[in-house]
């Protein structure tokens, strides 16, 4: 089961994340059919979502990710609540490129140069959008990145995903290191010397490492303490109702055209690639909704 790991060190001047996220990654897989760079790319923005998602506090709080690339797979999107439900999707999940310089998957061929928008929908409050410019489109490279320049947060994001020969996942996990106001210069030498040595996540997840054995190792000589776990999935809530309510936003002349067309429309879920079938009728009943909205405002 995908689970995050929450914790401190350095006497509480140190915040850590790390998860397991592999069942995660390969839900994602099946829905959207991704090729392996594709799968790879997605799935380090999914872990970092989920992630992420767990630093908010509130029921109804949303975290939206989203890559804009000039690469071929062109956009990334995924969203995560506080509860690190996570679902995603890239624009183009069939891209084929070939290994890297490395002899690796070429996620940051595949984002190429663009832009990384980060938004907290906190509820109540304005909605913070964040956003930088793409360093390597390698993903933990950018968030690292954007930690520092957009929230003033220094930061280690490490993200991996590893494929079997037969494109299903194997591993997918990642950790997040971040240091807190005040900590002694001393502190951070140590810790950016310890990281700079330590491992891919990958080749410590295939080694079978349980995220609080990738916590141990990076941070065990700063005095870990773990807080505690939370499950994470890949989880889209779309509904019927979720999809009439998006018709509805389209605006009464859009759905006396669809009504005019005489036709059934499909509605097709971005997420999880779910079809909803919306009849001519129940386009009728959502315009006379529509217009008993308008009236009573």
């Amino acid at each position: 089961m995908d689970y995050i790991v929450r914790a401190t060190a350095a006497d509480q001047q140190i915040r850590a994340f790390a998860v397991t996220t592999r069942d995660m990654v390969e839900t994602a897989r099946e829905y959207h059919n991704t090729s392996p760079v594709a799968t790879a790319a997605l799935g380090r923005l999914l872990t970092a979502g989920a992630m992420m998602g767990a630093m908010m506090k509130g029921d109804d709080d949303l975290l939206t990710l989203q890559i804009k690339g000039s690469g071929p797979i062109g956009g990334i999107t995924v969203t995560a609540d506080s509860s690190a439900n996570v679902k995603g999707y890239v624009q183009n999940p069939g891209v084929l490129l070939p290994a890297n310089a490395k002899g690796k998957l070429d996620v940051g061929g595949a984002v190429g140069k663009g832009i990384l928008n980060v938004i907290r929908d906190l509820a109540m409050r304005e909605p913070y959008n964040g956003r930088c410019e793409l360093q390597t489109g390698e993903i933990g490279d950018d968030l690292t990145y954007y930690f520092a320049v957009s929230e003033q947060v220094p930061s280690s994001v490490g993200l991996g995903v590893l494929l079997e020969k037969s494109n299903r996942v194997k591993q997918a996990g990642g950790f997040i290191i971040q240091l807190l106001p005040f900590t002694p210069d001393e502190v951070i030498d140590r810790l950016e010397q310890k990281l700079s040595d330590v491992r891919s996540v990958t080749e410590m997840l295939d080694a079978g490492m349980s995220p609080e054995q990738i916590l141990e190792e990076l941070l065990g000589e700063f005095g870990l303490e773990i807080l505690d776990t939370m499950p994470t999935r890949y989880h889209c809530d779309c509904s019927r109702e979720r999809i009439e309510r998006v018709l509805l936003s389209l605006g009464r002349t859009e759905l006396e055209e669809m009504i005019a067309d005489g036709e059934p429309i499909e509605v097709n879920c971005q997420f999880c690639n779910k079809s909803y079938q919306v009849s001519v009728d129940e386009l009728r009943g959502l315009l006379k909704s529509g217009r008993r909205q308008e009236a009573s405002r």
